[in-house]
């Protein structure tokens, strides 16, 4: 993260982390009490087409509070229909979200094909005044905050059965809205990762990893 901290520092930049994650009408399983011998049971609907896809970014920055982006792709099961995001989805999520910070951003997400594509790479080059991408390390998940916004997602909605997909979208947007008011939850997603936001004389946006 040596690149991302110095561009941070150079910029006054946030430090923003982006990630996927999906869910289906079968929910994940989850914890729950219930009397002795009494498994408890949730009926879901014995087939059910389609998915929700979301793209979430947790944004940093020493000294003002850290903040949650997301949007939606709802897939469903439609031939000829796309199953993820296009390229402009996650161009758009980049605007948003420099948008609503009103400050640039040093953008990280993994090596997804969507991500490398020419079309990101020009725009980023066309926005260098307030963007830089970082490419996080291959298969290194523990390293991106947003894994832990999916956790959180993942909590709130075991054992949850939706009727169909236009219920279990309300209840991820509503879920992924509770998020974004609490950053405290959102700082809790970065200890995990082992990296910290250090304010630093010579570089005021610095992160360096605890290890």
């Amino acid at each position: 993260m040596a690149t991302g901290k110095t561009t941070a520092a150079d910029l006054g930049a946030y430090i923003c982390f982006e990630d996927e994650a999906g869910q289906g009408l079968r929910p994940p399983k989850g914890r729950t009490w219930a009397p002795r011998g009494r498994r408890p049971v949730v009926r879901v609907r014995g087939r059910g087409a389609g998915r929700v896809n979301v793209a979430g970014v947790v944004c940093y920055r020493p000294g003002d509070r850290s903040r949650f982006f997301y949007t939606l792709h709802v897939y469903r099961g439609r031939r000829g229909e796309p199953k993820a995001f296009s390229w402009r989805r996650y161009r758009d999520l980049i605007v948003m979200t420099h948008l609503r910070l009103g400050a640039p951003v040093v953008w990280c997400w993994d090596n997804l094909n969507v991500h490398l594509t020419r079309e990101l790479t020009d725009f980023a080059a066309e926005h260098q005044d307030w963007l830089r991408i970082v490419q996080l390390p291959r298969y290194a998940p523990e390293l991106n905050p947003a894994e832990g916004i999916w956790s959180l997602l993942t909590r709130y909605l075991a054992d949850f059965a939706a009727a169909d997909l236009a219920h279990l979208t309300g209840v991820v947007k509503r879920k992924l809205k509770k998020i974004q008011y609490r950053p405290h939850l959102i700082d809790g997603c970065l200890p995990p990762t082992g990296l910290t936001m250090e304010p630093d004389t010579a570089t005021p946006a610095d992160i360096t990893s605890s290890s």
